[in-house]
């Protein structure tokens, strides 16, 4: 067992510090939280006096593992760019649990991240949710899928405009999106009347459908056990991520969201989350032209809920509070700036049952500071992630 004892924390639960507070670990997991808690004679004892705890930081959305930090093509698994549609690929599969960027994650207090396929296809592959600390990316994993990467704007079209194949344009984008899964409803159908008519030989005969490996996955999607997690900076490609998947009401999340702003009320209107960021970057191409720190703080005053991210390797993973603390420069509240890098991202990611906020029985994914922990000035002093301490 571990005790940290009289500290200041910053649960997520709520928006209150509880001071001079306790919290038990017990085998990974968070056992109790409260004043004065009691612990057998042998448990470690951590004095947080005068320390903040707080969850550990997760990133919603990044690229880790997955495009390897110092690499080019030798670590780059991000995009298959020799077809449009590949929702069978699994992020599991090329994520090196040794990239100094995960490192860099954990020692930074970023216990959780989402990590998956890029932008260059229309349909990419699935992400997942994993924790930093870990060799064996199997047992790291919180959630797999966490999502079916889908891509709007310009990303598809310039992939294949240039190798003169279809979409080289939005309209045909958005139809591939479609076309996919219209086949795969269709192929669901069948599905569910296993006997086909044949008639080759004039007569009915039984014959089981094939199974067709890209369809599985999108009827996932279409049965809701998988969200569409849909990579749109613009107002209109976001409008046309929500036009596609209300035709087959699919659930959605829109990332990036570079021009959110423009859209908060229609967002909150259909219940749709958010993944923004990221803003530190430049603007390196016509949709980033409205970028902004803004963007959170009218996303949180039309009640949508958003997490924050890097895109890491875009922007470096441990500037995630950094992005956050300029948002909350741009007039988001504090409160909502910690939210949308612990809580809200867990609950938009379908994780909040083990991670996000300390409470009790979940995982003991926890950090220890002195300081503000979205200022530079701040010390990380103890990071935990499933109650073990992290020192490198």
């Amino acid at each position: 067992m571990l005790l940290i004892k009289n500290g200041n924390l910053v649960t997520m639960a709520d928006h209150e510090v509880r001071k001079d507070e306790d919290l038990l670990i017990d085998n990974g997991i968070i056992a109790a939280v409260g004043p004065n808690l009691s612990c057998p004679e042998d448990t470690e004892i951590i004095d947080a006096t005068g320390k903040t705890v707080m969850p550990g930081m997760i990133d919603a959305h990044t690229h880790l593992g997955i495009f390897e930090e110092g690499s080019m093509t030798e670590g780059d698994d991000t995009n298959e760019m020799t077809g449009p549609i590949t929702p069978e690929l699994r992020a599991l599969d090329a994520i090196n649990p040794y990239d100094e960027g995960i490192k860099d994650a954990r020692l930074n207090g970023i216990t959780t991240i989402v990590t998956g396929p890029g932008s260059g296809n229309v349909i990419g592959g699935q992400s997942l949710a994993m924790k930093t600390w870990g060799t064996v990316i199997d047992e790291m994993v919180i959630r797999e899928p966490s999502g079916l990467k889908a891509a709007f704007g310009e990303n598809p079209k310039r992939v294949y405009s240039e190798q003169k194949k279809s979409p080289s344009t939005r309209m045909a984008t958005a139809a591939l999106f479609r076309k996919a899964f219209y086949e795969a409803r269709d192929y669901m159908e069948g599905e569910n009347n296993p006997e086909r008519e044949n008639k080759e030989h004039g007569k009915d005969i039984a014959e089981p459908q094939q199974k067709d490996f890209r369809k599985e996955v999108l009827i996932k999607v279409l049965k809701k056990e998988i969200p569409i997690r849909a990579h749109a900076h613009r107002a209109d490609d976001i409008l046309t991520a929500i036009r596609v998947a209300q035709e087959f009401d699919l659930d959605l999340s829109i990332e990036h969201c570079t021009e959110g702003h423009k859209l908060a009320e229609v967002l909150k209107r259909y219940d749709i989350p958010v993944v923004v960021g990221p803003n530190i970057s430049a603007r390196t191409k016509i949709e980033l032209k409205e970028a902004s720190f803004e963007t959170p703080k009218v996303l949180y005053e039309a009640g949508v809920k958003f997490a924050i991210m890097t895109d890491h390797p875009v922007i470096p993973i441990y500037t995630l509070p950094i992005c956050a603390a300029m948002a909350v420069r741009a007039g988001l509240p504090y409160f909502e700036a910690l939210k949308a890098i612990t809580i809200s991202a867990a609950e938009i990611i379908g994780i909040d049952d083990r991670v996000g906020s300390l409470e009790t029985g979940k995982d003991a994914d926890l950090i220890i500071y002195s300081g503000n922990i979205l200022s530079l000035e701040s010390n990380l002093e103890h990071i935990f992630i499933s109650g073990k301490k992290v020192t490198e």
